[in-house]
């Protein structure tokens, strides 16, 4: 009719593009922007949706994302513990293949460090973080980084309580398989030997513990909390050798603390396996090297590192995508430091 404005058809939007294509918004968003994350299958399917409807990426409002440095920030509280090392490995796979760079950092455990390397980062531009709290870090800490606008990912340790994207381990699945074996070998005197760190993996692991042994309905014969260094566990090692009654098998929090005790009781004459059983925790490298080698609980930094890093590029294509929360499953490896029990 004369004088009627023709009706327009509404734009095709990127939630039209999600629904054709059956996956999420987040997914579809990751498609348009040529991100890395997505598989062949997927993208596909999505880039047919989007041709199919007509859809058209807006470039003009994609520029002002755009203006990123390329590089992250990585902040991790202990570089002496393998483990760490081995993380940043993981990391570094998927930042590398992406094309960025990575800033990394070392708190020491200290969150005023912590506070300061974020600043610093910040200043520098980084598109995004990974950070592996320090012991006694305040929620507020990540409060502030989502307060600013900043993609943030924990790994290993969370004081976010779900506030943002997290790759940890469960632990109780190796726990579990080391707590069994124990007692399998009939050990009912079972120590744990934990870090004095006030973090959320610390809590964990011992939960960990303590819930295996009630399921076995063994008591724990004793629990210590030491600086988590070779030197003070090779002297706790040193004092237990001489410690009538002391428990037959030890579990301890980290392989740190697993093989300065192997030292410590070696250096007394005593050989893990025909002495006492011994248990690290997390499996890194140098427990195949000592002899005999020291039992462990893998924990994968590895894929854990993979997978924060895939959660933060993620999260900087898509700051609108839900919170995720993942968990690497453990699991007890067996070498020669554990044995029967003996006496």
């Amino acid at each position: 009719m004369m004088g009627e404005k023709p009706v327009r058809k509404p734009r095709p939007t990127l939630m039209d593009v999600a629904r054709k294509a059956g996956v999420s918004r987040a997914t579809a968003s990751l498609v348009v922007r040529k991100s890395p994350l997505v598989g062949a299958e997927t993208r596909a399917s999505v880039e047919a949706a989007m041709a199919e409807i007509g859809y058209v990426y807006n470039l003009g409002a994609a520029g002002m994302r755009a203006a990123r440095s390329r590089t992250i920030g990585v902040i991790i509280p202990n570089l002496s513990n393998p483990f760490f090392g081995v993380l940043l490995a993981g990391i570094d796979q998927v930042v590398d293949g992406a094309g960025l760079a990575t800033f990394i950092a070392h708190s020491s455990e200290s969150a005023g460090k912590q506070d300061g390397f974020v600043t610093r980062m910040r200043e520098h531009g980084v598109d995004g973080l990974i950070v592996c709290p320090a012991a006694g870090t305040a929620p507020r800490f990540i409060e502030r980084l989502t307060d600013w606008g900043m993609p943030v990912v924990e790994a290993l340790r969370t004081v976010g309580a779900g506030v943002v994207d997290y790759v940890g381990m469960d632990q109780s699945g190796g726990m579990e398989g080391a707590v069994a074996r124990l007692v399998d070998l009939g050990h009912s005197r079972i120590g744990f030997v934990t870090a004095n760190l006030n973090h959320s993996a610390h809590d964990e692991r011992l939960a960990a513990f303590r819930a295996a042994m009630a399921r076995h309905g063994v008591a724990s014969a004793i629990e210590i909390e030491i600086d988590p260094t070779h030197g003070e566990a090779m002297a706790l090692a040193r004092q237990m050798a001489g410690t009538p009654d002391a428990p037959t098998a030890w579990v301890c929090h980290n392989d740190v603390i697993g093989l300065g005790m192997h030292r410590g009781f070696s250096d007394c004459g005593l050989v893990p396996g025909r002495d006492m059983s011994l248990i690290g925790f997390d499996n890194v490298a140098e427990t195949d090297l000592v002899r005999p080698g020291l039992a462990s609980v893998a924990t994968e930094p590895v894929e854990i590192g993979v997978l924060a890093a895939q959660l933060l590029l993620r999260r900087i294509e898509t700051p609108e995508a839900e919170v995720e929360i993942r968990r690497v499953p453990s699991h007890f490896v067996e070498r020669g430091s554990v044995g029967a029990a003996r006496g």
